[in-house]
């Protein structure tokens, strides 16, 4: 008798066989070069994860960024800003083209070094030498240099809030020779040389004079001058009272405040009439959540880590915000089914460990997070958690994203088996037009010693069924294999940016083409600097 386990009969294509094996060193599919870059890009801190080192994933990025065409990596770099909102992946993949193609690094500068930190972030990468160089180089000096020399004043005072290097080591470094007055007066402000003060720029000025009145501890000399329009973190370095944080606080912008709601409380301001309504009328601004290109795990992140002195008004701003940053969430028709894998291993930070640097929102608080967004979207769509098996969950579709967010991420254990739920399914014979999966992809469970996935073994007998049903795995964490491979149904799509929905809407709505998510990044157009 033939061996069925060997040669089990499915319906539909053919399933390819597993090329590679994932980090559990279960069998898996190499997604290609191009994609890999693309993952590891919108995921990606060079942080440890779970399931890597920060040298590891360097050492990976090095190597496809220099495998691929210099073109896709400068696209790669502005898509992982512009629409992952990331930084230092961006910067590492513009910092590569030092080394390979000048030009083209010249005509990507400006979309991806979008601010002062993210030029911090790139001079420390160059001379780094991982890039393959110790020095700037002429060509990018003079990019710094041309940064220093148009940028507004207040681009330059949040440029030098930070260090490792500091804008003064940068500028030190570069040596910019201004035309402006002004711009002179503030470098040498800036690295302590001597200056005209009368000549610095008006909100400069201002600084060091409330400085000089703070200092000196007379309190209505403090009151009665304005309270300069500078980063909030060179005021907190002086001696500040309840009335002072208040002024900070009215002042701030959308990304400092929703930063610093316990600081906030924790310094009186809530105690002050009408303060509280201001900041929650700031964080439920539709333009001001818009400018902040405010994460959505961001936002969840803020609301569970409110302490009890932050209002309930500003809290419940925040979940208006939540439903404001996830706007690009896709109306979707017919029967969609989520999966959020809620395994052991998504505990880990989403954005990997770093030391001082950690993120307290895991793996599996984004996943939930994207379950929720389509529940609240798609009222109808089927929650299906798994970790080893499938877990039993109801969600209440009228609840907040937050609410239902929360129920799904307090689930947690076991190990990983992306098969699950396409295997319940297929017990079921349920009817299915869509299936999102949001894991960190590293499937071991269901582990097979030849032919195909499981996964991919489910996913083809889904499709007999149900041929018109689509599939998109997101992952979260920056690996390079997945459990299904990329078809005309199927979609892998890394990041955990509201871009994920927008890109994943697109697919399904059959607006992309075969090559699907790289094909986004594909349609970049880096302008001529």
């Amino acid at each position: 008798m033939v061996n069925k386990t060997l040669f089990q009969t499915l319906r539909g294509a053919l399933t390819p066989a597993a090329n590679t094996t994932n980090a559990e060193g279960a069998s898996a599919y190499a997604l290609s070069p191009r994609h890999q870059l693309a993952q590891l890009a919108a995921t990606g801190c060079l942080s440890q994860t779970f399931y890597a080192s920060a040298e590891t994933e360097l050492a990976e990025v090095l190597a496809l960024a220099a495998q691929v065409d210099a073109e896709f990596v400068a696209k790669t770099a502005v898509y992982a800003r512009q629409a992952g909102h990331m930084k230092d992946m961006p910067a590492l993949l513009l910092a590569t083209l030092a080394t390979r193609d000048v030009p083209l690094m010249v005509q990507a500068f400006g979309a991806v070094i979008d601010s002062g930190k993210m030029l911090r972030h790139w001079v420390q990468i160059l001379r780094s030498g991982v890039t393959g160089r110790q020095s700037l180089g002429s060509r990018p000096k003079k990019l710094v240099q041309r940064w220093l020399l148009n940028a507004s004043e207040a681009q330059l005072l949040h440029a030098s809030v930070g260090t490792a290097p500091s804008l003064a080591d940068v500028v030190k470094m570069v040596h910019p020779k201004p035309d402006e007055a002004w711009r002179a007066a503030w470098f040498a402000w800036l690295i302590g040389k001597p200056h005209d003060e009368a000549a610095l720029p008006p909100v400069t000025r201002a600084f060091e004079q409330y400085k000089r009145a703070a200092l000196s501890g007379d309190a209505a000399a403090v009151a009665a001058l304005p309270l300069p329009a500078v980063p909030f973190q060179m005021l907190t370095a002086l001696p500040l009272d309840s009335a002072q944080w208040v002024r900070i606080a009215a002042q701030g912008s959308w990304q400092m405040v929703r930063q610093n709601l316990n600081t906030f409380a924790r310094h009186g301001v809530f105690a002050q009439p009408g303060m509280a309504a201001q900041i929650a009328g700031l964080l439920r601004d539709p333009q001001a959540v818009a400018r902040a290109q405010v994460l959505p795990y961001q936002l969840l992140a803020a609301y569970h880590h409110t302490e009890s002195g932050v209002p309930g008004e500003v809290r419940e701003a925040l979940q208006d915000a939540m439903a404001l940053a996830l706007a690009q969430v896709p109306a979707l028709s017919g029967r969609v089914v989520v999966c959020p894998d809620v395994s052991g291993s998504m505990a880990s930070a989403v954005t990997g460990h770093r030391q001082g640097a950690t993120s307290a929102v895991r793996c599996i608080d984004v996943a939930a997070l994207v379950a929720a967004a389509l529940v609240r979207r798609n009222p109808q769509t089927r929650v299906l958690p798994f970790e080893e098996n499938v877990v039993s969950l109801a969600l209440d579709p009228q609840d907040s994203v937050m609410t239902n967010a929360a129920k799904l991420a307090a689930i947690g254990g076991g190990g990983t088996n992306v098969s699950a739920p396409l295997a319940l399914l297929n017990r079921e014979r349920a009817a299915v037009d869509l299936v999102v999966i949001v894991s960190d992809n590293e499937s071991w469970i269901d582990r097979q010693r030849h032919g195909a996935t499981e996964t991919q073994r489910q996913w083809a007998a889904l499709k007999a069924r149900c041929p018109k049903a689509k599939l998109v795995c997101i992952d979260l964490q920056p690996r390079t294999t997945t459990q299904v491979v990329d078809s005309a149904d199927v979609m892998n799509i890394g990041g955990f940016s509201d871009a994920v929905f927008g890109a994943m809407g697109r697919f399904v709505a059959g607006e992309t083409d075969a090559a699907h998510w790289v094909a986004e990044i594909d349609k970049v157009v880096i302008a001529s600097q």
